[in-house]
């Protein structure tokens, strides 16, 4: 564990090893083919059932074959008509649904927290402290204010500026300047009103 990756690769040049000029890889050592629809799907079989596509109202745009195949943020391959680029903004395994919308709906200034590991002081009901939050691996730190919440391990995020694709399930990292401050997992926020009515009766029937 103490090698440079550039003296790992000369030592694998010297003893003749097949992985000496492999390419660095992006993705899960353990996904074959970077099929990772298959691995969702192997582990949790209802995220390949088929189900709808819905806008923001809840209003039925076309079908899918699995949620396992759409991530929150996607445009492309979505498979319906529209007027205007659609993107996935959020996914209802429970209903088995794919809601999209335009891209600025993707834009949040709110994220809500849960399992929020703090390595600072305590923090107290309603405590707010300045935090730079990374939401996503590819995306650079966002200032932010963390609101701690009532209930253990809540708390939410209040962005200096909207940041896109945010998608629960996620860790949301907390630093100050290079200090690590904690982290927390990425909850669902409070739905669209006429998307929670269409979703109840969906569930209902």
């Amino acid at each position: 564990g103490e090698l440079q990756k550039d003296e790992t690769r000369r030592l694998a040049r010297e003893l003749a090893l097949p992985v000496a000029a492999k390419p660095d890889s992006q993705d899960i050592c353990f996904v074959p083919q970077g099929s990772y629809a298959a691995i969702v799907e192997r582990l949790r079989p209802e995220a390949g059932e088929p189900g709808d596509i819905v806008d923001q109202n809840g209003r039925v745009l076309g079908r899918h074959n699995g949620i396992a195949h759409f991530t929150v943020g996607q445009r492309k391959g979505l498979g319906i008509a529209a007027t205007e680029p659609f993107y996935v903004l959020r996914l209802d395994p429970e209903n088995r649904r794919v809601i999209v919308g335009p891209k600025s709906a993707l834009c949040e200034t709110r994220v809500h927290l849960g399992e929020l590991n703090w390595l600072g002081p305590p923090l107290q009901p309603g405590e707010m402290v300045p935090v730079s939050a990374k939401l996503r691996s590819t995306q650079p730190p966002v200032s932010a204010t963390l609101h701690a919440g009532a209930a253990t391990g809540a708390a939410e995020l209040l962005l200096s500026e909207p940041a896109g694709a945010i998608a629960p399930g996620q860790a949301a990292v907390l630093y100050d300047g290079e200090r690590l401050l904690g982290g927390g997992w990425i909850r669902r926020v409070p739905e669209n009103p006429a998307l929670q009515a269409a979703e109840t009766g969906a569930a209902a029937a």
